[in-house]
């Protein structure tokens, strides 16, 4: 059943005949939400049956019973009809222009990354196709309930143009790396790049501007050190790729004394609170203490990382030890998807396997980890992450009347186990309705279809030929 919305707008209505008028009424609000079964993910996990949201300007002003409807006005009213209410979820890593190469290279190659990855984005990446990539995935996120994603990609202004039209909350994090890539054709340029673009979208109320070295075995200790003093002068995250690959420390072309990818980065100095580390699937429980000592954020990467068969992360030792961790997808050719849905039950199921036990990792706390934890991993847990007075009204609608949401005994449960991104109604971002009964209302996908025909025509035979090559390439990581 679609969600129904009551649109109350009373303006100086004539009476017919007599002459009067009745005066336009006095909001004290701009939007209700009312009807819901509502997920606050505050600090008592409070649930409210047939609760209310009320949103003023960016910002949720009160959350509680439907006594709330008697203090509250407002010109829009939104019948959730029994539906869940939450927290707009978190993507805490991603690559998202990566969708224009989504289902390429799934021919069984071992060295992906450099051998495909590398190579592909070489030779097609273009301003035009991040822009209409990331419209597209954009739109992908916002249908499916994302409502901020922290991403590491290239042309960051690009990305940043497209995610506004979209109308979606981003941390995007230029990437700096020792090889010419398409923004910049001197190794390390990256760095140029994101300061420029940092001081054009540092006060952005949608947008976070970062810097995003790519890992430590492709960036030098210089320029991780440099890139840490430009992020403590801009205040601004850093994102990095960490501990993806087992013997990564191996790879660091710097002398180090260091045992893994995380003591490297605290012994050159740069492990500190602005860092949000990407994967960290092999982290000794020193890495781990490193990382909480240095308020570090994480990001869980588990379908991805299942996909890549590169391990699973210790995610639930992190959660349990109160530490900074969210959930992403990584990139679409590593997940084939940006939205979280299928990762919510990957990131309790894998975490189960690998400690045999089937207690652990309940869907309540998934859901946590896929809406306040990502926050927690951004440093954003003070602005977005929980429906609580004061934050920013990023709240998604989930409705409850399809057969796959049916019965739905415990909301958690439904969302981590039976739902997808087709069950999600309303996405509101910044207190801003992104999309509504299923339709997008900042931007239409017909608009780019066209021009994702046109690249995606363009990379199909290069990716065919690059496949046969690729293939044959050893993994530089064994």
């Amino acid at each position: 059943m679609k969600l129904k919305s009551l649109v109350l707008s009373i303006s100086a209505i004539l009476l017919g005949g007599c002459g009067t008028t009745i005066e336009k009424q006095d909001y004290n609000a701009d939007l209700i939400i009312n009807n819901g079964q509502i997920l606050t993910i505050n600090s008592s996990m409070q649930v409210i049956d047939n609760g209310v949201v009320v949103v003023k300007n960016n910002k949720i002003i009160a959350v509680g019973s439907a006594e709330l409807l008697e203090q509250y006005q407002a010109p829009k009213v939104i019948d959730a009809e029994d539906g869940i209410v939450m927290p707009g979820m978190i993507n805490s890593h991603n690559h998202l222009p990566m969708i224009a190469f989504r289902g390429l290279g799934e021919e069984g190659i071992s060295n992906r990354l450099f051998a495909y990855f590398f190579p592909l984005e070489s030779e097609k990446l273009s301003r035009e196709l991040i822009y209409s990539a990331t419209k597209l995935g954009a739109i992908d996120l916002a249908q499916s309930g994302v409502t901020t994603y922290a991403d590491m990609y290239y042309h960051m202004d690009e990305m940043a143009k497209a995610t506004k039209e979209v109308g979606l909350r981003a941390v995007l994090g230029e990437t700096v790396i020792k090889f010419p890539v398409v923004d910049a054709k001197q190794p390390y340029g990256g760095i140029e790049y994101a300061e420029s673009f940092i001081n054009e979208y540092k006060n952005d109320p949608l947008i976070t501007p970062a810097y995003a070295p790519h890992a430590v075995y492709t960036v030098s200790k210089d320029k991780l050190q440099e890139i840490n003093g430009l992020s403590e002068k801009y205040d601004v995250p850093v994102l990095i790729h960490v501990a993806e690959f087992p013997n990564e420390e191996q790879r660091i072309k710097d002398t180090t004394k260091a045992t893994s990818p995380v003591e490297y980065l605290d012994e050159i100095g740069v492990l500190d609170e602005r860092v949000v580390i990407a994967h960290g699937i092999h982290l000794s429980q020193r890495d781990q203490a490193l990382l909480k000592k240095s308020d570090v954020g994480v990001s869980y990467n588990p379908m991805a990382n299942a996909k890549g068969a590169t391990g699973i992360a210790p995610a639930w030792d992190m959660y349990r030890a109160d530490m900074r961790i969210g959930l992403g997808t990584d990139g679409p050719m590593s997940s084939n998807q940006v939205d979280l849905w299928r990762t919510l039950s990957y990131a309790a199921n894998m975490q189960r396997l690998k400690h045999s036990d089937r207690t652990i990792m309940i869907p309540e706390q998934v859901i946590e980890m896929a809406t306040l934890g990502g926050a927690k991993a951004l440093h954003m847990e003070d602005e977005i992450g929980s429906l609580e007075v004061g934050k920013k009204a990023d709240i998604v609608i989930v409705e409850t009347q399809s057969a796959n949401m049916m019965p739905s005994y415990d909301p958690y449960a439904t969302l981590v186990y039976q739902a997808n991104p087709s069950n999600v109604d309303t996405t509101i971002v910044n207190g801003k309705i992104i999309m509504e009964n299923r339709e997008m209302l900042t931007v239409k996908l017909d608009d780019i279809r066209d021009s994702i025909e046109q690249f995606e025509n363009d990379i199909a035979v290069f990716a065919k030929e690059l496949s046969k090559k690729a293939i044959k390439s050893k993994s530089l990581m064994d």
